[in-house]
């Protein structure tokens, strides 16, 4: 439940640290804006304060013209919500209700659709539909605002059957017609981001944010030929319903946002594209309740002010790594490394893509899918038997719908699924929970690194360590980044 004091001091005080954090219905004008709204503060009695962007439209209200909600930083999907929702924000965020209604999402996420409307209710204020359609809503518009697209790609990337039903809804939320949307923009000197063939959008995030931590975090574990880290940017080769593409990530010049370009993108898969990158730079991490919690240990706090604003990388592919993981298995990092790139090399997708992108400079390879690494026989590349065979059993388990990395499966059930598989031990399994299902507390017990990292030199026991982790929950997860990233080289 949202604190009326906390919310009134927070907008007086245009603090952007809760931006997204909440929104702001006006009862006498009907518009939701964002905390940080330019405008004349309204009278406290003409309030109405919403935990979701959807919850405020939900309500009867529509998107302020001036601060944007489209622009706000994601409200934080585990921030306060059940495991149940946490999992269909995922599903509705890679298009679940595109593809079904509600009862077919809830019966993915084995509950009632009763239940799951009770769910969304409760914690967010609004349906899973109202959610859906206020997230392609504020899609929609940040595409109409900052990129070239035609109208009709833009509907069609945004999830609208047609461009029929994209026009009504911006006239029934806006009062405007998408093209009055966007000449009111131009006239105001806004000009919309593009490069040729390429499409560039901005990606809001929470500050603190430690870029340069994420980056030394990928750089060593880059698989040669599908991702690169070179100077302050992050490329890599992603494959979306079959066809190849490459992604840049590197920061604006505007503070609180990294500068995301595709090339070789299709327009409907837009919306997937960003939120998944969002979901691997963390973008929608709530940094001042992690924050809050984790520096109230000594050894914490030290870490947080060397690196404020830590992040838990996640993974463009939950297949990819697992796979990963299991290389790393009682390897150096270089060494796993080395190998994924060799795996890769052999049977990954070659890059199809023009060669004169300059991003794709580097780039050879997709990272092969469970079909190719299925039945892979992995010989002459330096990996040892019982890697290979368990590497096949993963890609078995995913081809059989027993493995499922969508949100499907909650974090629990994903670690007893992997570790049902053999060569697949319970840290591999809170690893990947941890960067592929963006598990906030997920917890990698036994780690060496992690026992090293508390009270160096002495390495601290097992049953120790667990037991002071206790507190950093539900945040355990960066609390193993804090730690790993005080290490020589890093951890994980």
């Amino acid at each position: 439940m949202l604190n009326p004091d906390i919310c009134d001091r927070a907008r007086l005080a245009r603090d952007a640290r809760f931006d997204g954090q909440f929104f702001i219905g006006v009862t006498s004008t009907g518009i939701y804006c964002r905390p940080i709204c330019p405008v004349v503060p309204p009278k406290r009695q003409n309030v109405r304060y919403f935990p979701t962007a959807a919850a405020a439209a939900e309500a009867g209200f529509r998107p302020c013209l001036r601060c944007r909600p489209e622009c706000a930083p994601g409200t934080p999907a585990w921030n306060g919500t059940s495991t149940t929702v946490r999992r269909g924000l995922r599903l509705i965020a890679s298009g679940a209700l595109d593809e079904g209604g509600v009862e077919m999402l809830a019966e993915r996420l084995g509950v009632t659709s009763r239940h799951l409307r009770r769910l969304f209710h409760k914690h967010l204020g609004a349906s899973p539909l109202a959610v859906a359609h206020t997230q392609r809503l504020h899609f929609a518009k940040r595409l109409i605002d900052d990129t070239h697209l035609p109208m009709s790609h833009i509907a069609i990337a945004a999830g609208y059957g047609s461009v029929r039903r994209f026009n009504d809804a911006f006239l029934k939320t806006y009062g405007r017609s998408p093209r009055e949307l966007r000449r009111a923009r131009r006239s105001n000197g806004a000009r919309p981001a593009g490069n040729g063939a390429a499409l560039t959008f901005r990606l809001p995030f929470r500050e603190p944010f430690d870029w340069h931590a994420l980056l030394a975090f990928f750089r060593p574990r880059a698989t040669p030929g599908v991702e690169h880290v070179d100077g302050n940017s992050y490329r890599r080769v992603v494959s979306v319903d079959g066809r190849h593409g490459v992604l840049e990530v590197a920061p604006a010049e505007k503070a609180g946002f990294l500068v995301l370009t595709l090339h070789g993108a299709r327009t409907e898969s837009l919306f997937e594209l960003i939120q998944r990158t969002r979901d691997v730079f963390d973008l929608d991490a709530p940094v001042a309740e992690i924050m809050d919690v984790l520096s109230r240990d000594p050894v914490l706090r030290r870490a947080l002010d060397a690196h404020p604003g830590i992040r838990v990388p996640g993974a463009w592919s939950g297949f990819e790594l697992t796979v990963r993981a299991v290389l790393g298995q009682q390897v150096s990092v270089k060494a796993a490394t080395t190998l994924a790139g060799r795996v890769a090399a052999r049977y990954g997708e070659p890059l199809a893509l023009a060669a004169d992108v300059p991003a794709a400079q580097g780039l050879t390879h997709a990272f092969p899918s469970p079909e190719r690494l299925r039945r892979a026989r992995f010989n002459g590349i330096g990996m040892v038997q019982s890697r290979a065979d368990t590497i096949r059993r993963v890609a078995a388990a995913v081809l059989a719908g027993d493995l499922r990395f969508d949100g499907t499966q909650d974090a629990d059930t994903l670690c007893r699924a992997l570790c049902s598989i053999r060569g697949i031990g319970d840290w591999t399994a809170q690893y990947v929970a941890m960067r592929a299902l963006r598990y906030p507390d997920a917890w990698p017990a036994g780690d060496l690194g992690l026992q090293k990292a508390l009270d160096p030199p002495r390495r601290v026991p097992a049953a120790e360590l667990a037991a002071r982790a206790e507190q950093w929950r539900p945040w355990r997860a960066y609390a193993a980044m804090l730690l790993w990233s005080s290490l020589p080289g890093g951890g994980g």
